[in-house]
């Protein structure tokens, strides 16, 4: 009896520039006339448009930069695979079936079989009988060894208490009968990794320069002398493979660790009697499980019991087809199924690769990744930014190559360093390389490689840390999609609620109880009557150790509450259900709200008791049993009487639960099995029994967090299956509704009130509707589609079967851990592990923070690129050569994209991205103030650094000194001058609209870490690896001078924020003029 969704109050809180805009303007997702990088929305992205980004990406490593996306040929590949062995296994079953077609023809009716092999030891059966049974679906066989109660005996268990749950016992079964896992694909190895970074185009191409020009430099000058120009390049080579590989390699071992607790299902078995939650993995034959709505069959097995059990074997045969199941005429459950309707028990026979589901996941076990849409516009901003990279290195390469061959490039001692027809071929060719290697350097700083997989990098740092903030990311994309999540759709109970439910009310015999399990005030037939449809009418248990202790109480949080008010009303369990049979259940339906059973007594008679919402459940009742025991009509007055305890208790937050029942004739009960299915209980002239109330307190903390997400921008809705009354007080309780006034039609709304509207009035009314009461997962389902046509982006949450198409249809589905059915959760982008609503608001705060993360790196990365461009190709253009060599930038290009994305992609969540709204999946990546900040310090860094390349040795006063040594210098200081400013800003990228840049800086740990090595790396390469970098050591001075023009980018950062700019993206502001001018030319024409 759990509810659907909840809301919330909402606000508008101040406006973030950083953030852009909070505009609704979402267009369809699978707009083909926009561009190939413009999807928001991954999730269920047609293969074409992921085609297509692919296609127009400019990519220098391939095999990195997607290996976190979809490998559509992968998928392809694996959906046949999948209909391959679905065919198999329909093959399979086919052929028996008509053998046993054919044997039954010619007169046969007990097909004769081999005798049995001799069973595993102490086991009457074989492994290989149980997979033929399961896998062949062979009932012939079944029944040669007793049925299900047979092969209980031969496997020694009991039906009822299950196996023993003894360690010897369980080991024994699974060296008999294997255990329920299956092989999976070992992880890439390290070494793998540094393949992968090997395979980098412009790498590639400065490894053959570098060999080119080490075989030249030995020749010309010897292995002495001679190797260094291409030995520097070779190693600065190789500690950019090294690093990036070591990065990628721990993501990687990051998303295994994910990729195995989300394999990691929890699931419910009966063992000596007590029901206990266990690893999917560690389950074996001889187990009796426990089976509801929404589980997933986690093996091979046969029904002991069932109770309208339906199954949904889609996943195995590929059509969606829902399959009745019984103990008699259709027993076989296949593993990886889901429960779609009914109740049962089942008995595991087959488990691991002896299932069909076992073989199946072995085969495609292989995480096949998936992209996010940030991922996707990375790879736009990666590929306009190489573009532009290519363009640049192609203009220096010709200007470079055109003044070496005219006899216009000197070397550092100035003299010419071509002469045509006197400078000697292998000289000419070196030089020439070393211009190629600087144009190709200029490519590996231009094209932002790293840029797109710092996505994945963030995503896989936040994900490790999520599951600490209880929360299992299932889809990479619903991470960042969090944080732009405009409205949330929670559940009220358990997510707001604890969940944990007693009944602190009831009505029963006309008239209040109180205290309400005091059964003095019962009479003896409603006490009897109360007791046996509590015992019968429930999916939970009660459990007594054989040697005495507490009673234990297992179902869902409603059916606990119940069956506890049950045993404090004297209730034996197991007696009671010993007294009478089920013969018909209807499980409780999230659609009617109510559950029912027909019960046949040792006497013949027949008790039909229905249990659910208590005005529904009020509204087929025709009579009540007073306290006389006389069953008395049930008239207005009396009626008006317990609508209005309904009422009242209601207001008080509590759920209300009613009973009732109905004597029925045995001879009106079908006779055969077939048409006994399709009965349906009588639900009419019931006579109430009780009417509880149960109490579930809000959770602590939970107005809070319903405050935190008002002033983020987020509005949260309360979408409940309880009575609108219950909704409205859990409501004002958490702060969804802020008064009485509040509590107005269309903010407070029933489901079936918001189901009779046309399309158009609940595209109306959909963005009031701050809660709704008594609704069905279809409504829930209808207000997720209408708030995604007004252009919000939805987060819903749900733990039912039925919850599963908003999940779905939601940008964002949550399902909850531990009251979540199976299928709500493979429905579900994230699992909420402790179904606390607190949870659910950090995930917003955590996707924020991944989109905040993004944004400082890109602002951090595109400053270095467009300074180092710049620099060189002025210096290239006018002086002819370049101040930052090959080395150089290879190592400038290590501290932007590996080691600046460690340090900047994996920043933990501030309180600063909750005081602002949701950032709009279609704002632009670069906002305004990131503009403002990164255009500031590279107009100062490529200032200075000019100013030190054209005048640096005046400056410096080395205009005496010899000129190679001069230009060394030079160079040298301009190299660690603009080492220096991308560590100091490193620091301004931390916060980019914020001053204090050093703000929980103590807490960023790995950012600290990172920025220390860097800095000891730096002074390693000046005094220790001049020889490999081109520099020389410099004066106490010169350090000083080169870490005061980095500190310079402090001051300067901090000026640059009080700059206002304007609200509107300048590429918008662009567009416009250009649009208004076309359009004034057009008029003029």
């Amino acid at each position: 009896m759990s509810d659907d969704s909840k809301t919330m109050a909402y606000g508008h809180p101040g406006k973030d520039l950083e953030a852009g805009s909070s505009r609704r303007d979402y267009v369809d997702d699978e707009d083909d006339a926009s561009g190939p990088f413009d999807i928001v929305r991954t999730k269920r992205a047609p293969v074409h448009r992921l085609r297509r980004w692919r296609q127009a990406a400019l990519v220098l490593n391939a095999s990195r930069r997607f290996r976190y996306t979809l490998d559509l040929k992968k998928e392809e590949e694996r959906k046949e695979l999948i209909a391959k062995i679905r065919m198999h296994a329909q093959v399979i079953r086919a052929a028996v079936l008509f053998q046993e077609a054919a044997k039954v023809q010619q007169g046969s009716e007990t097909p004769t079989l081999p005798v049995s092999p001799k069973g595993a030891a102490n086991f009457g059966i074989s492994s290989e009988e149980l997979v033929s049974i399961s896998r062949e679906h062979d009932n012939s066989l079944l029944q040669q060894n007793g049925g299900v109660k047979g092969l209980a005996e031969k496997l020694n268990l009991n039906l009822e208490k299950g196996v023993s749950g003894d360690q010897n016992d369980l080991e024994n079964r699974k060296t008999a009968f294997g255990s329920n896992t299956y092989p999976r694909k070992e992880g890439r190895s390290f070494w793998r990794f540094v393949w992968d970074s090997c395979r980098d185009t412009t790498l590639i191409i400065l490894m053959v320069a570098a060999a080119a020009s080490l075989a030249l430099g030995i020749k010309t000058e010897g292995i002495k002398e001679g190797w260094y120009d291409g030995g520097s390049i070779a190693l600065a080579v190789m500690i950019v493979i090294i690093f990036t590989a070591v990065s990628d390699y721990k993501q990687s071992l990051q998303f295994q660790n994910l990729n195995e607790e989300k394999q990691n299902i929890q699931i419910e078995v009966i063992r000596d009697g007590r029901r206990i939650k266990i690893s999917i993995f560690e389950i074996v034959v001889g187990d009796v499980l426990p089976l509801k709505i929404g589980d997933q069959v986690p093996a091979d097995g046969l029904v002991i019991t069932g109770h309208s059990l339906s199954i949904d074997e889609s996943s195995m045969t590929g059509e969606s087809k829902i399959v009745h199941k019984d103990s008699v005429r259709a027993p076989f459950l296949m593993s990886g199924c889901k429960v779609a309707d009914g109740y049962g028990t089942m008995l595991v026979i087959s488990v691991g690769l002896n299932t069909e589901w076992g073989l199946l996941m072995a085969s495609i076990s292989e995480d096949n990744g998936e992209e996010t849409p940030l991922q996707v516009r990375l790879n736009g901003a990666a590929t306009f930014i190489g573009w532009v990279g290519l363009a640049v290195a192609a203009v220096v390469l010709i200007v470079l190559v055109a003044r070496f061959f005219t006899g216009h490039t000197k070397d550092p001692k100035g003299r010419v360093e071509f002469i045509a027809g006197k400078t000697k071929f292998g000289d000419a060719i070196n030089g020439f390389i070393k211009i190629f290697t600087v144009a190709v350097t200029i490519v590996v700083v231009a094209v932002p490689e790293g840029l797109p997989l710092a996505v994945t990098l963030t995503l896989a740092y936040s994900m490790r840390k999520m599951m600490a903030d209880k929360a299992l990311v299932r889809k990479l994309a619903s991470c960042e999609t969090m944080g732009s999540a405009t409205t949330i759709c929670s559940d009220k109970t358990g997510t707001l609620t604890l969940n944990q439910m007693t009944v602190v009310e009831a009505y029963a015999c006309g008239k209040k109880i109180h205290p309400p399990d005091n059964k003095s005030q019962l009479s003896p037939t409603v006490l009897s009557l109360l007791i046996e449809g509590i015992a019968q009418n429930t999916t939970g248990s009660v459990f007594l150790a054989e040697g005495g202790g507490a009673l234990e109480v297992s179902g869902s949080p409603t059916e606990k509450a119940i069956l506890q008010f049950g045993l404090n009303l004297g209730m034996d369990f197991d007696a009671v259900r010993s007294d009478s049979v089920i013969i018909h259940a209807f499980p409780f339906n999230s659609e009617k709200k109510r559950g029912g059973v027909a019960l046949k007594l040792s006497d013949s008679e027949v008790h039909v008791h229905w249990k659910g919402a208590a005005e529904i459940v009020l509204a087929s009742c025709t009579g009540y049993i007073d306290e006389n025991d006389h069953m008395v009509p049930m008239d207005k007055d009396k009626l008006s009487y317990f609508k209005k305890s309904i009422e009242d208790m209601a207001a008080g937050s509590l759920r209300c639960v009613a009973t009732a029942y109905k004597p029925y004739d045995i001879e009106k009960i079908p006779s055969s099995d077939e048409e006994l299915e399709n009965w349906q209980l009588p639900e009419t002239d019931l006579f109430l029994l009780a009417i509880v109330g149960i109490k579930d307190p809000c959770r602590p903390g939970v107005r809070e967090a319903v405050q935190l997400c008002t002033d983020a921008g987020v509005k949260v809705r309360m979408v409940t299956g309880d009575n609108i009354q219950t909704a409205r007080a859990i409501a004002l309780e958490c702060g969804i509704l802020s008064s009485d006034g509040d509590a107005t039609e269309p903010t407070i709304i029933e489901g079936r009130t918001f189901r009779g509207l046309t399309e158009t009035q609940r595209l109306e009314v959909a963005d009031k509707i701050s809660v709704m009461g008594r609704s069905s997962p279809n409504d829930k389902l209808l207000l997720v589609q209408a708030l995604r046509k007004r252009g919000h982006v939805v987060a819903v949450t749900g733990d039912g079967t039925n919850d599963a198409p908003a999940l779905h249809e939601a940008d964002i589905g949550l399902s909850m851990g531990i009251q979540g059915t199976e299928v709500a959760k493979e429905s579900s982008d994230i699992i909420i592990l402790d179904d606390n609503f607190a949870s659910v608001v950090k995930v917003v705060r955590w996707g924020r923070s991944v989109y905040a993360n993004i944004q400082k790196f890109l602002q951090f990365q595109l400053t270095v690129n467009v300074a180092a461009l710049i620099i060189n190709v002025v210096a290239a253009v006018s002086a002819g050569n370049v101040p930052l060599n090959a080395v150089q930038l290879l190592w400038v290009n290590l501290i932007m994209d590996t080691l600046g994305a460690l340090a900047l992609a994996t920043e933990p969540p501030t309180d600063h991205l909750m005081h602002r709204p949701p950032v709009g999946r279609r704002e632009p990546l670069i906002t305004n103030i990131m503009w403002r900040n990164l255009l500031l310090q590279a107009l100062y860094q490529v200032t200075v650094l000019l100013i030190l390349n054209f005048r640096g040795k005046s400056i410096l006063h080395l205009e005496h000194d010899e000129s190679e040594h001069a230009s060394k210098v030079t160079n040298t200081l301009i190299f660690n001058a603009f080492v220096f400013c991308q560590v100091f800003n490193e620091f301004n990228a931390r916060k980019p609209d914020e001053i204090n840049v050093w703000k929980g800086l103590t807490k960023s740990h790995l950012f600290m870490g990172i920025v220390s090595i860097e800095v000891v790396l730096q002074v390693i390469i000046i005094f220790f690896l001049g020889k490999f970098a081109s520099t020389v050591r410099l004066s106490w001075k010169l350090w000083l001078v080169s870490i005061a023009l980095g500190f310079l980018s402090w001051p300067l950062a901090a000026v640059g924020k009080l700059i206002p700019v304007p609200e509107k993206p300048f590429g918008e502001s662009l567009k416009c003029r250009i649009r208004r001018r076309r359009n004034a030319d057009g008029r003029e024409g």
